[in-house]
């Protein structure tokens, strides 16, 4: 098989262990396989790092059609959506907690729209842009839960049930509380919640204050999509299709907590 010279953020030896038997859609010795299936995963990582368009991928990667195509297939499958839910197990195993959570928080993120997702965009008011919102569920450590992509002047009330659904398909229907802000007041957005088991907890200020102030659990989805901003192909919506977006949210997740769990991976190979 043909292979590239390593790059600085290239995937390491124990994490590619944990994570190839979930990417390795065909038999390793497969007569279709030409380039080495963890360079075409590092070629994928590369992109969602730097944010670069696919045709300037580097030649020392796999050809980017080739990337292309096999990270397709690999979001297609769900592959990253199973990554990031055992590795969630992993880390919270390692903090001391219940491997599936009991809580989670709810929030969205606008990301400005460009020229291929402008079909699709849509317009925030409150953050005067266009552009799709993000809706990500996390567990109280911040890793994901769930995630969906509509366009930014859909209200994050009405994304409750989606939102609960998913996450309680993740977890096994372990949780039992989800903290929010105060867009998902509402009867509606209560009895979504609660036809899947879970209770809504609004986290507001008791008074108004100028300025940053940080709110008690809320702060933790902040964070994780303080950590998404870092991977530059997230930072605005460049994506034609959002199951693509969704798709590379997950991609992002995985790097972030593959290398977090770098050390226990080691311990345990």
């Amino acid at each position: 098989m043909i292979t590239h010279q390593p790059y600085p953020s290239d995937v390491g030896d124990a994490e590619w262990e944990f994570v190839a038997p979930y990417l390795c859609l065909l038999p390793e010795d497969s007569g279709q396989r030409v380039y080495n299936l963890r360079d075409v995963f590092d070629g994928l990582r590369w992109i969602v790092r730097t944010g670069s368009p696919w045709r300037y991928m580097p030649k020392d990667f796999p050809p980017w059609e080739m990337v292309y195509q096999q990270s397709r297939r690999w979001m297609t499958a769900g592959c990253f959506e199973a990554v990031v839910h055992d590795l969630r197990a992993i880390l919270r195993f390692a903090a001391g907690r219940n491997p599936e959570p009991t809580a989670a928080i709810f929030d969205g993120r606008t990301l400005q729209s460009t020229t291929e997702s402008g079909g699709r965009a849509g317009y925030d008011g409150y953050k005067r842009r266009r552009g799709s919102k993000v809706h990500m569920a996390v567990d109280t450590l911040g890793n994901l839960l769930a995630l969906h992509v509509t366009p930014a002047d859909e209200q994050e009330r009405d994304q409750v049930a989606v939102l609960a659904e998913q996450v309680q398909e993740a977890t096994g229907e372990s949780v039992e509380i989800a903290f929010v802000d105060q867009g998902y007041t509402g009867d509606d957005a209560d009895a979504d919640a609660a036809s899947h088991g879970i209770h809504l907890v609004v986290v507001s200020l008791p008074e108004a204050k100028k300025g940053f102030v940080l709110l008690p659990r809320r702060w933790v989805v902040e964070r994780s999509f303080g950590w998404m901003a870092r991977f530059r192909r997230l930072a605005r919506d460049y994506e034609r299709l959002g199951e693509t977006l969704e798709g590379l949210h997950y991609v992002a997740f995985s790097i972030l907590m593959l290398h977090k769990a770098a050390p226990f991976l080691q311990c345990s190979s």
